[in-house]
């Protein structure tokens, strides 16, 4: 199904660079997200972090619930642009953000009860508060991702939640997953059972956090909904779910033209794309996209390394190699990069931001948003 519509991207209508999310597989994970929603009575939310292409709204608040924000800005593209519940949580808030926090937010989550009561006796009533806990257990493999590690500054680990007075608090939020399944989420909420289960009498809400991969293919729903079952009837508490990658994941793609070949020990096809600028995480995490029509170096008869547009050495996405040779102005289609994308990437080195578009249902190339100059230079001073 991915393959297929993706495939039909009619990439001479395309300009490039331009990053591309295609309606009929967002609509696709949507549906699959809804399920749980319908079977269980959670509520799921769009977390912004990963995905805040807001022309693509009118359809994802078709089936979610709302959205979530790290802050006073995504919080107020919320409120504006989606127009559902706003959850806001931050590692910590000033008095400036905090004021726009209450604007454009019904559920506000504090990271500390200094915070907490801080901020309490100006939160209109009308807010639902919580606190996010940290479980200190979790299965993420690399650290810069890993929300639970050794000396987090995320989430009140047990210790400090102890002996504190919970008035005014009506419900508890970890997140502990990154890329994960249903499975992991078992053995994490059993240790946030132990450790913070008692505390959940007369709570309203639980909120199990991100980095759950619903629409992954090989994600056990049933599994996540007998989880999501059994925590609202132990506890009486609406539970909710904030993944960001699930909503985008595999929806979009990025695609790029090559503008130069160089020989340097080998073939150096340069694009007019960027890892460091337009897809930080594949420095970050790091990973190697997949192309459409690509495989391992080597496992084709056409091999290249395919280099970003910065001054950055580094700038390397990857080495890839094809049937066909490249050629200058070839187009290479890298996959799933819809989430942690738009939201990450930079003008670093003046490079031009991509272009934002749609496939559409009808396979239409529609663009909603162009970058330039301006872009640049109106984020300097």
């Amino acid at each position: 199904m991915e393959g297929h519509r993706l495939q039909q991207i009619p990439l001479s209508q395309v300009k490039t660079p331009v990053y591309l999310v295609d309606e009929v597989l967002l609509e696709r994970n949507l549906q699959v997200l809804d399920s749980v929603q319908k079977r269980t009575g959670a509520k799921i939310l769009l977390a912004l972090k990963g995905f805040a292409m807001w022309s693509t709204f009118p359809l994802v608040r078709q089936y979610l619930q709302g959205t979530t924000a790290s802050g006073p800005i995504e919080a107020r593209l919320g409120r504006e642009e989606f127009g559902k519940e706003v959850h806001t949580y931050a590692p910590a808030y000033s008095e400036d953000d905090i004021e726009e926090v209450i604007r454009c937010s019904d559920h506000i989550l504090f990271n500390s009860f200094h915070q907490f009561q801080k901020y309490r006796p100006v939160i209109p009533k009308d807010k639902s508060l919580g606190m996010r806990v940290n479980p200190e257990y979790a299965e993420v493999k690399v650290d810069l991702y890993n929300p639970c590690g050794p000396c987090s500054r995320l989430g009140v680990t047990l210790k400090n939640f102890e002996d504190q007075s919970l008035e005014g608090l009506e419900g508890l939020h970890f997140h502990a997953m990154c890329e994960q399944g249903s499975d992991t989420l078992e053995r994490i909420v059993e240790v946030f059972e132990k450790k913070f289960g008692k505390y959940m009498t007369g709570m309203k809400w639980l909120n199990l956090g991100g980095g759950h991969h619903i629409t992954r293919e090989d994600y056990d729903i049933d599994r996540l909904c007998r989880i999501v079952s059994r925590l609202q009837d132990t506890y009486k508490v609406q539970v909710y779910l904030e993944p960001g990658e699930a909503i985008a994941l595999n929806t979009g793609v990025l695609v790029a033209s090559v503008l130069d070949i160089v020989d340097n020990c080998m073939k150096v096809a340069i694009l007019d794309t960027s890892a460091e600028a337009h897809m930080p995480d594949v420095l970050a995490m790091p990973y190697r996209p997949g192309i459409i029509g690509a495989g391992e170096a080597g496992q084709k008869r056409h091999t290249y390394r395919l280099g970003g547009l910065t001054c950055l050495a580094g700038d390397v996405i990857g080495d890839y190699s094809f049937d066909q040779p490249l050629e200058i102005g070839s187009k290479v289609v890298f996959l799933d990069m819809a989430h942690y994308s738009m939201v990450k990437n930079t003008t670093f080195n003046g490079v031009k931001l991509p272009d934002i578009g749609i496939h559409t249902k009808d396979n239409r190339v529609k663009i909603v948003r162009k970058f330039g100059y301006e872009e640049y230079r109106n984020r300097l001073s």
